[in-house]
């Protein structure tokens, strides 16, 4: 069912879509607005801190591979708006991190980046077309990529692809703050 979901596209206009995934939305905006502020009031030493494990990334780094999620996931979601299919590639999430060296980025540059590429993604989420987004797709590769794979031999949407997306920073935001729900 559709539903007028009271968002407006920046200019003014009324943006219809489906009330259940404008609070999907809805929520990942507050979420990345809220964990914006969260993440700039971290000291240097709480950056800089390893999570549990060997191979644990900082939140500099967590946040920077939560910069290269929203990068390929970005081309994703546009492309999936017009493809039969939802197959994409995976990326060395490791190797994109090491190179980029977000380990010696500034906090600051890092974190209005991470903010300003999530919400252009909840723009890009909240106008995509109601028949595009729940779409069942037999050709994908979201038992390859995605963050709660689904099975090939089972259909895959687009909003499920956005919804992961949204679990999966959520997932990581939990690292980097692991004493708050």
């Amino acid at each position: 069912m559709k539903e007028t979901a009271g968002a407006t596209d920046g200019v003014g206009r009324t943006v219809e879509y489906d009330a259940a995934m404008a609070e999907v939305v809805a929520d990942f905006r507050r979420t990345v607005e809220q964990s914006a502020v969260r993440l700039l009031a971290l000291g240097e030493s709480e950056r800089n801190r390893r999570a549990p494990g060997d191979e644990g990334w900082t939140p500099k780094q967590i946040v920077g591979h939560l910069i290269d999620s929203a990068a390929n996931n970005h081309r994703r979601f546009v492309l999936g708006q017009f493809t039969s299919d939802l197959v994409f590639d995976g990326y060395a999430q490791e190797d994109w991190v090491r190179v980029q060296a977000y380990d010696r980025a500034d906090w600051n540059t890092l974190v209005a980046l991470w903010r300003s590429y999530n919400l252009h993604l909840a723009h890009v989420m909240a106008h995509a077309p109601e028949e595009v987004l729940r779409g069942e797709r037999a050709e994908h590769t979201l038992d390859r990529i995605a963050f709660k794979t689904v099975p090939a031999d089972r259909p895959a949407t687009l909003e499920y692809l956005m919804r992961d997306y949204v679990g999966h920073l959520k997932h990581h935001l939990r690292q980097i703050f692991p004493h708050e729900s």
